[in-house]
């Protein structure tokens, strides 16, 4: 479909394409932007995903499709058959690198044989099967309640659409090392020479600590997956928790208690006593997951010249942080590229809780002091239902909302082979065009959603059917419930924010101003989830911070609800839609001091109303899915009048303050 020009001023200005702009106007963008836009490089445009290479003679074809439909590189591993063993496998990557980097593409390499990773393809648990993933379950029923077994049956191992494979411990330093070096060492010791340049960084998939009921997948999809390990059918279903040889060591070290005495409170008991127990364990399972398995990659990646990147499981789901990593933001904030997993390519998905699985890893990122966030995009969920492949501005438009959430590395299970050459060069020139804009930019955002998964670790209680919502205490419910709107009602308000946990608030410092310094950002407030209770002595500073300053805000029930009203008064946001639209997702940033938003509209209907801005009086107006961009434009008394179709993104970039 052809798009219109979608913004209009009071007194408006005729549309400049780069091929028609005067250069007096071309000042104000940096020639570098321009020129960045009118052809984004390979390292801005988004990585197709491809575990089987093929044949070692066809490999510079292959290449050479990925560079002709607009891609900026793969996402690749030795092939999956006769893993790490098969000479002409290791070949034929060579060849692929060597090439890329001839081409000029980015290589990065994926970690593992299908996913999830730690595995090596099982060449962990044969090198010593006591490194498999452990879980503590409770059974009333016996003398002895308490049972160490390995976790594989009723888990993600067991229960995925790769294979159902016994699974390695991540929070066993022993079985870490050793999928670093099955794995990672094997990588180098092959493509020493390209670390750094074409490879640049390592993609870890959906790591976890397996000691958590998800269900099973679909029947239909079930029969499809290969069993490589047996499963035990007269394996009791019960409720259990992670757990490792050292773990009760580990405890009495952190906390000189005795953790065997104390096993009972993991599986409940609501004494100030068991919440206590609950509230170390889980900290303690959190510190482990991040320093064991994610650190340890950082490190290696580290000293080879690579990023490490990649995402967790099941990131939309709240509760399910508490049993999978313990601390979600915490695991990603020991990554270099934190990343995400976006199943769904139906735009619309983000206003539900997609934009949670978006807004862990771009805060990750800001606390790291980095910009950049991974994305694995697809439709699987559609093509899963049976419904046909998402059409280009659905992949446009679910590209968009994650960019606003500062995604900048797109790395993509879409059939590129099966969609046309024109569709699959505009997806990668779009992504390019958004990328060479915002990605060398600093977020901009001010408001900070605490998460609340020091409150979660106190009230988690272990089932043994697929865990739910509804099987947790009414406490947690309220405070997932009141987390998850505030979210919403936020973003559905374009009110960028970034998520805070407990243990980055305690190192955060109030400045003289009443903003809140955490590392080399500044907030000007944090908005609590009902019912939340800070650890005490977070919770005095929190009281302090507040009597000199800075703004507090929390969610309540009833009269006490925060509202956008409320928001709109306490937070005084620098610009707003009128009318309001929560179909509108929006993103700010800041780059060599210009201001930028990012607005995508992720839903069917088109938009029409205004954008009041307080920023500087012109800006210039870009849309990626054309290429087209205006300057000189100046906003009107009555701000920018605003039309946005069906699934259509733009980016605005004021002018220096």
């Amino acid at each position: 479909m052809k798009r219109i020009y979608c913004i209009v001023l009071l007194a408006a200005l005729p549309s400049i394409t780069h091929a028609q702009a005067d250069e007096s106007i071309l000042t104000l963008l940096p020639q570098s932007w321009i020129a960045a836009w009118s052809n984004p490089p390979n390292q801005d445009r988004p990585l197709k995903i491809i575990h089987e290479l093929g044949d070692e003679s066809k490999v510079s074809e292959l290449l050479t499709r990925i560079r002709e439909r607009g891609l900026g590189g793969i996402v690749t591993n030795v092939s999956f058959a006769n893993y790490m063993r098969s000479e002409q496998s290791w070949r034929t990557l060579e060849s692929a690198v060597k090439t890329c980097k001839e081409m000029g593409l980015v290589v990065w390499i994926y970690d593992e044989q299908g996913y999830p990773s730690a595995a090596a393809g099982g060449e962990v648990l044969k090198e010593n099967p006591d490194y498999e993933a452990l879980e503590l379950a409770y059974d009333p029923s016996l003398p002895e309640p308490f049972i160490v077994r390995p976790s594989f049956e009723y888990v993600h191992a067991s229960n995925n659409f790769y294979a159902c494979r016994r699974y390695p411990n991540i929070i066993d330093q022993r079985a870490v090392d050793c999928f670093i070096e099955k794995t990672h060492a094997a990588y180098w010791n092959r493509l020493q020479p390209f670390f750094g340049k074409p490879i640049q960084a390592l993609f870890t998939d959906e790591p976890s600590l397996m000691a958590l009921n998800l269900g099973q997948i679909p029947e239909q999809a079930r029969k499809n997956v290969p069993v490589v390990d047996s499963i035990d059918a007269s394996k009791a279903m019960l409720p259990v928790v992670p757990w490792s040889h050292d773990l009760p060591q580990q405890y009495q070290k952190k906390y000189r208690e005795d953790l065997m005495a104390q096993r009972a409170s993991l599986f409940g008991g609501n004494s100030e006593r068991d919440r206590r127990t609950r509230q170390q364990y889980w900290s303690l399972i959190a510190e482990l997951v991040a320093k064991r398995y994610f650190a340890s990659l950082q490190r290696w990646c580290g000293k080879h010249h690579v990023a490490s990147s990649g995402h967790t499981l099941s990131e939309e789901s709240l509760i399910r942080h508490v049993a999978l990593e313990g601390n979600a933001l915490k695991a990603l904030m020991a990554m270099d590229i934190p990343g995400l997993d976006m199943l769904s390519s139906d735009p619309m998905s983000v206003l539900d809780r997609n934009w949670l699985t978006a807004a862990l890893p771009s805060s990750a990122a800001q606390f790291n002091g980095d910009r950049r966030v991974m994305t694995e995009v697809s439709d699987f969920d559609q093509t899963l239902n049976g419904k046909p492949p998402a059409s280009l501005p659905e992949m446009q438009a679910t590209a968009a909302w994650q960019a606003a959430w500062g995604a900048t590395d797109f790395t993509l299970y879409y059939d590129t082979d099966n969609r046309s050459l024109t569709d699959v060069k505009a997806y990668g020139d779009f992504v390019g065009r958004l990328n060479t804009i915002v990605k060398p930019a600093r977020f901009d955002r001010t408001v900070l959603l605490y998460y609340p998964i020091v409150d979660l670790w106190q009230e988690y209680h272990p089932i043994a059917s697929p865990i739910n919502i509804e099987s947790q205490s009414q406490q947690a419910q309220k405070i997932m419930a009141s987390f998850l709107r505030l979210g919403r009602l936020l973003q559905s308000n374009q009110i960028p924010f970034v998520l805070v946990d407990h243990e980055i608030l305690s190192g955060a410092k109030l400045k003289g101003s009443g903003r809140l310094k955490i590392a080399d950002q500044e907030f000007g407030s944090l908005l609590l989830p009902e019912m939340v209770e800070p650890p005490l002595e977070l919770k005095q500073q929190l009281e302090t911070w507040q009597a000199n300053g800075f703004t507090i805000l929390r969610d309540g029930t009833g009269a006490a609800q925060l509202t956008f009203e409320v928001l709109k008064a306490q937070l005084k946001p620098s610009y707003q839609l009128d009318p309001s639209c929560e179909h509108i997702v929006a993103g700010t940033f800041i780059r060599e001091s210009r201001p930028i938003t990012l607005l995508v509209n992720v839903g069917t209907e088109p938009y029409d109303g205004r954008l009041i801005a307080e920023k500087s009086s012109q800006f210039t107006l870009l849309d990626p899915a054309t290429g087209e961009y205006t300057q000189g434009l100046t906003i009107g008394d009555s701000g920018i009048v605003l039309s946005l179709g069906s699934y259509q993104t733009l980016l605005l970039v004021f002018g220096e303050p």
